[in-house]
């Protein structure tokens, strides 16, 4: 059974309450529920922080005994290099994902210091970006 950690960044513990017309109306923990009821034969894990050493943190736990990490920075995204080496220190691919089209918003959003170290990015699909992420470890 695949060990896969959704970790997700600053202000995504707001999600169904925050800009709902980019972001949509559910919570993402009802949200994880049904990615859960989904992909009943992958061990799911979940954890949100806004603070970027937590984050960090977490990816050095689980980088070397989980099979993937499934990574929405948020903001963090464009700022952190500390993330960025995180990433590069461990053994597990992560798998960028925003549930939002950066690329479409503001232009400082369009830059990414963890994409290069990722395996892969997914924006723009919603929620949905979680779950083809998800579909990309198997």
């Amino acid at each position: 059974m695949k060990k896969i950690l959704i970790l997700n960044g600053p202000n995504l513990n707001l999600l169904g309450k925050r800009e709902p017309e980019i972001y949509g109306s559910t919570t993402f923990e009802s949200y994880f529920t049904s990615l859960q009821n989904k992909f009943t034969s992958t061990d799911l894990h979940y954890y949100q922080s806004n603070i970027e050493g937590e984050i960090i943190n977490k990816i050095h736990e689980v980088g070397f005994i989980f099979d993937a990490i499934i990574l929405n920075a948020g903001a963090y995204t464009h700022t952190s290099i500390a993330i960025a080496d995180a990433i590069k220190g461990v053994t597990c691919p992560v798998i960028e994902v925003h549930i939002s089209n950066t690329f479409a918003r503001e232009s400082f959003r369009h830059h990414s210091y963890i994409s290069p170290v990722c395996k892969g990015v997914i924006v723009g699909f919603g929620l949905k970006s979680y779950e083809l992420a998800i579909e990309s470890t198997f």
